[in-house]
């Protein structure tokens, strides 16, 4: 290789770098709003399973025991 083929080629590397920097950088921040909006909804539903746990609480716990009569079925068949 000759110095100009060289010089092309580490400037074109540069410019990828660059390029997978931007594209890092920009995935990192697009991913952390789905994360804070992921978390916004988790809280709101959390507060509205909590409304009606509060406003219902004997059926609450009958689902409660539903559940975990179907999931010891399920996980005691052998």
């Amino acid at each position: 290789m000759d110095a100009t083929t060289t010089e092309k080629l580490m400037a074109e590397l540069r410019a990828v770098v660059r390029d997978a920097e931007t594209l890092m950088q920009a995935a990192s921040a697009e991913s952390g709003e789905i994360l804070r909006d992921a978390g916004d909804s988790a809280r709101e539903a959390a507060s509205e399973i909590d409304k009606q746990v509060r406003k219902n609480p004997w059926a609450a716990v009958g689902i409660a025991a539903g559940v975990g009569l179907l999931l010891g079925l399920l996980l005691g068949r052998k």
